[in-house]
């Protein structure tokens, strides 16, 4: 089948999180059972930048101003801009830095696309709030020739749900008439998140047990109501994200010190000492703890800084990289001086110092207060690096205690210094701490599986499309 896969951000072309490994990786997995996959992502300025486009179109966006819109093709992949959207962003970090005008001219964009290249696709695949309204312009503004495609609406965090005003139906040039509480109206105004739901033909998460955690008011940020009735309808799909292992490769990875694998791990010790010496720590055999995440409670930060000193005082070397909250910054900075031959935080956005940061260390702490699915766990997994999680989202479905990690419940700073603990006293067991670890490697985190139940998605989505025509007609 031919599929259209949208999202605001693709690895290694322009990178913020776990989304643009997905929307790196899933499509390759996808190509390699036979289909006709192509990749749609607004065209930045750094990665762009000395090249020439392949097409210029018309897109309108609403009923007044048409765009000329310029197609970029780089290593396969569509990359669309006009001068009003995206250009600027010359770093990752800059990337969701526009606005809801910019979403609305990708979503209408994917559709012009498609058609000025004669090429109307089965299925279309969006992925989280800034691609929500593709669903909704397919279904309001494609007309006839995109009867027979489905939509995709793949959540992967359902926290942030691009909530604007009532003039979206407008400068999406929409009728009015479709600000209702079962159309586009949430609360008054317009939920990017909430009408891709009512849209498309098959709703998405990346994480079968964060699919159950949605349908709870705890976890269901405020669309709990809305993420049962999918369920209930059969609309709703867990799916637990893969990783690429070729570009997680311990034994082929440029950034690292030394290659290793689980047959073999000596380059993992050589890795723990490059680390140690780029980050200025003292070579120690004490167990290393690393951490690579943005910086939030919904990462478990408050944990980790409420038991910070009880986590040193078993000895333990702490390097954290990542950007975020500027109290969690500041914590991390004051346990750096207080603890200086013990930890370190670098703030900013390094990929190879993250691969460095997988491979050099022995535990990764991911005690995430909610977790949709978590690639972090997967990748420290692959290096060699067990990961202690709290039972939560993806980490309840990837990561097993003294299988593949170490697990704790609840949410409580105490019990993930319990863990910790729990992972000192095994790693000074070095035959039972050499069988975790091997493991941990030799766990499948590839999409193999994975991808066999998007297409089986798609093909549930392709039925239920053909159902929603019988019922129009």
């Amino acid at each position: 089948m031919k599929v259209l896969f949208v999202s605001a951000e693709v690895a290694p072309w322009a990178k913020v999180g776990g989304l643009a490994d997905v929307a790196g990786s899933l499509p390759q997995a996808l190509r390699g059972l036979g289909h006709e996959v192509r990749v749609l992502m607004p065209a930045y300025g750094m990665v762009t930048k000395g090249k020439v486009p392949v097409k210029t179109l018309s897109v309108r966006v609403n009923l007044e101003e048409e765009y000329k819109a310029n197609l970029f093709e780089v290593d396969g992949i569509w990359m669309i801009n006009c001068p009003e959207f995206f250009r600027n962003a010359s770093r990752s970090e800059e990337i969701y830095a526009y606005g809801r005008d910019a979403y609305l001219f990708l979503s209408q964009a994917a559709i012009a696309l498609c058609e000025a290249s004669d090429w109307i696709p089965d299925i279309v695949h969006a992925n989280d709030w800034h691609t929500g309204f593709v669903p909704v312009m397919i279904r309001e503004k494609g007309g006839k020739k995109w009867d027979h495609t489905a939509t995709i609406f793949t959540i992967h965090n359902l926290l942030y749900q691009g909530t604007f005003g009532k003039d979206t139906i407008e400068a999406a040039g929409l009728d009015p008439d479709l600000f209702t509480m079962d159309k586009l109206e949430t609360w008054g105004g317009v939920n990017f998140i909430k009408s891709a739901c009512v849209y498309a033909d098959m709703v998405s998460t990346v994480s079968p047990t964060y699919a159950k955690e949605i349908q709870t008011e705890e976890y269901g940020a405020s669309l709990w109501g809305l993420m049962r009735d999918l369920h209930q309808l059969g609309k709703l799909r867990g799916i637990l994200n893969g990783i690429d292992t070729e570009v997680f490769n311990p034994q082929d990875d440029p950034a690292i010190a030394a290659p290793f694998s689980s047959a073999d791990l000596g380059g993992k010790a050589k890795c723990k000492i490059a680390l140690q010496g780029e980050l200025g720590l003292p070579v120690s055999q004490e167990p290393l703890l690393g951490v690579v995440s943005r910086l939030s409670d919904q990462k478990g930060f408050d944990l980790i800084i409420k038991q910070a000193y009880g986590m040193l005082g078993l000895g333990c070397q702490f390097v954290v990289l990542g950007t975020g909250d500027p109290w969690a910054a500041d914590q991390l900075r004051q346990l750096e001086r207080d603890w200086q031959d013990q930890v370190r935080f670098i703030e900013r956005y390094d990929a190879p110092l993250a691969q460095r940061i997988y491979a050099g260390s022995d535990m990764f702490l991911m005690p995430s207060a909610f977790e949709p699915c978590g690639l972090g766990q997967m990748i420290a997994c692959r290096y060699g690096t067990v990961p202690i999680v709290r039972k939560t989202g993806g980490l309840s479905d990837s990561i097993h205690d003294g299988n593949n990690g170490l697990v704790f419940e609840n949410k409580s700073a105490r019990e993930l210094l319990e863990t910790i603990r729990r992972g000192v006293s095994l790693y000074g067991d070095k035959v039972s701490w050499l069988e975790l670890v091997r493991r941990c490697m030799t766990t499948d985190f590839s999409w193999t599986k994975s991808a066999q139940d998007v297409i089986a998605m798609y093909d549930d989505a392709l039925q239920a499309r053909v159902g929603a025509m019988a019922v129009s007609r």
